[in-house]
């Protein structure tokens, strides 16, 4: 049983939610995330976005990322998303303005953590894309290396 909240840092931590934030419809919209996602500019109905999470559910732990925000009314903002699931280990960092400030990897590292406590001895990423620089460089950081060609990209993993 996974608990509902998942401390990383002061400033950081992953939340299970019964249903998605408001905010994460507008990271599903985004072109720019979009094509480093999806490797597509469609922008995700909130009918796709819900059929999504309960895919990702179904297959794995479905976090929402938060960041410490006291002008939030719980003190924190959702950012993003992760699943943590066998076979993959889809990530969304939705607010631009904390891309390359290190909190996916240290989302992924603590996801590492809880998957080595889980028993699992490697984290696998299901594609990341050629042209998706940023993610290469995160997942390098936290100990992946890709491991197979896919036709747009690589697969990468971690041994734990």
């Amino acid at each position: 049983m996974s608990p509902s909240i998942l401390d990383i840092a002061t400033d950081l931590r992953l939340v299970r939610l019964h249903a998605p934030p408001a905010e994460a419809l507008s990271w599903y919209q985004d072109p720019e995330t979009l094509w480093m996602v999806d490797g597509k500019r469609e922008p995700y109905t909130p009918e796709r976005l819900a059929r999504m999470y309960d895919w990702l559910s179904e297959r794995g732990e479905l976090w929402f990322i938060e960041v410490r925000d006291e002008g939030a009314d719980s003190g924190w903002r959702a950012v993003g998303d992760v699943t943590l699931c066998p076979g993959d280990l889809p990530i969304v960092i939705g607010e631009k303005d904390l891309r390359s400030r290190h909190a996916g990897r240290r989302v992924i590292e603590a996801l590492c953590e809880r998957a080595r406590s889980l028993g699992w001895r490697e984290v696998l990423v299901g594609e990341i894309y050629d042209w998706n620089v940023a993610s290469q460089r995160c997942f390098s950081a936290a100990g992946f290396e890709p491991y197979e060609r896919t036709e747009s990209g690589a697969r990468w993993r971690r041994r734990l």
